[in-house]
């Protein structure tokens, strides 16, 4: 029999404890939660659980990003400028707003002031769930989500997750990589590959050829980036990013998985994603993808704004809609919360019946959060 502090173990062969986002460290097992659930799994079978890593959340949000003040069209602030501007705060309910200049007539020919943030950690590989309530949209807007390598770019890749311009409705997803990174066109993804001027897709994810324009994916549904959006009470974007694949989702709000509510996100039930970049013609991703920050970035205006504007079907010109401060209300980011976890590979296969499944997935677990009563354990369950 097991020990008396191993008794919930032995409730059902599917059943174990677990505590939604349970950190790596963390030595409690809380909470049921159904195997099924829980357990996500590689191509060759072996299966694998996601542990909550970092959060970014309420007050404390912007500890941990670094503030952008470099050189751009976009006249982005320092951190005590973008807070005392009201650019970015935090609402009593916890949501966190990043936002441009609403309040400010500009003169013909200045910038309108905006935030860029970036993530003080750096990671490779892992799962990035995004909670907001809004996106910035609005004519003479190009907001901006994304994961960015360090040093030279594009020699350390960039994932754009979210981005759009203007009253677009429909969100882009991006790779920008060094050259030797390639979409494949048979991997199945809901999305369109974005066409070259000839008609055909564009495969190449180089980012220094093509007007550094990367390989882009176009999302199919109206509910992923704009005024659409935010009317359905937004949603989540998720990003997974592992030796297998990096692949995108995004759910409005009356959408989004349970476990991802439950803070214990699966993946492999999600569907067929959005977005979808295989190694096969990118590999290793290891050499692409590598030290990657979380930014936040391009509220108002930028390159593609600028010059796209002409055709957007907005009024007037992008100098004079900058002027106005009324034109960008909508221009912030309103943010629930985002969490990055990372993957923890279970030995042995957890069956979906039979005893041999409970044995390996309490095992497993033992091994894991108590390495020092391993052996007493697994003696037990032979009992």
């Amino acid at each position: 029999m097991l020990p008396s502090f191993l008794d919930p173990w032995s409730e059902s062969l599917n059943s174990l404890w677990w505590e939604p986002g349970l950190n790596a460290s963390d030595t409690k097992l809380l909470g049921k939660r159904q195997s099924s659930g829980a357990f996500d799994h590689n191509p060759n079978g072996s299966e694998f659980l996601w542990i909550l890593e970092d959060t970014y959340q309420g007050e404390t949000f912007f500890d941990r990003w670094d503030f952008f003040t470099g050189t751009d069209p976009t006249n982005y602030q320092d951190r005590n400028s973008s807070f005392a501007k009201g650019l970015v705060y935090v609402e009593n309910n916890g949501k966190v707003v990043m936002r441009g200049d609403n309040y400010t007539w500009l003169a013909a020919g200045v910038n309108r002031a905006s935030v860029r943030i970036s993530s003080v950690p750096q990671y490779n590989t892992g799962l990035f769930i995004l909670d907001l309530d809004r996106v910035p949209w609005g004519c003479a807007t190009w907001p901006a989500y994304w994961l960015l390598g360090n040093g030279q770019w594009p020699n350390s890749g960039e994932i754009d997750i979210i981005e759009g311009v203007h009253d677009n409705s429909h969100n882009q997803v991006t790779f920008h990589t060094k050259a030797g990174c390639y979409l494949d066109p048979s991997v199945n993804m809901t999305g369109t590959i974005e066409q070259n001027s000839n008609g055909t897709d564009n495969l190449v994810c180089d980012g220094t050829v093509n007007d550094n324009s990367g390989c882009a994916v176009i999302e199919w549904s109206r509910a992923s980036y704009g005024e659409y959006f935010e009317s359905q009470g937004g949603g989540v974007f998720a990003t997974k990013w592992d030796e297998n694949e990096i692949a995108t989702w995004s759910f409005y709000r009356a959408a989004i998985p349970q476990d991802i509510l439950a803070g214990t996100p699966n993946p492999s039930g999600w569907g067929t994603p959005a977005a979808k970049l295989v190694p096969n013609n990118c590999n290793p991703f290891s050499s692409f993808f590598i030290n990657m920050s979380i930014v936040f970035g391009g509220i108002t205006t930028g390159d593609w704004a600028g010059n796209s504007y002409a055709t957007s079907g907005c009024p007037g010109t992008c100098e004079q809609r900058l002027e106005d401060p009324s034109n960008f209300v909508n221009a912030s980011w309103i943010i629930n919360h985002l969490t990055v976890y990372s993957k923890q590979p279970i030995n042995g296969q957890i069956a979906s019946n039979g005893g041999s499944a409970s044995v390996f997935a309490q095992s497993t677990f033992a091994s894991i959060f108590y390495p020092s009563l391993l052996f007493g354990v697994a003696t037990s369950l032979f009992i």
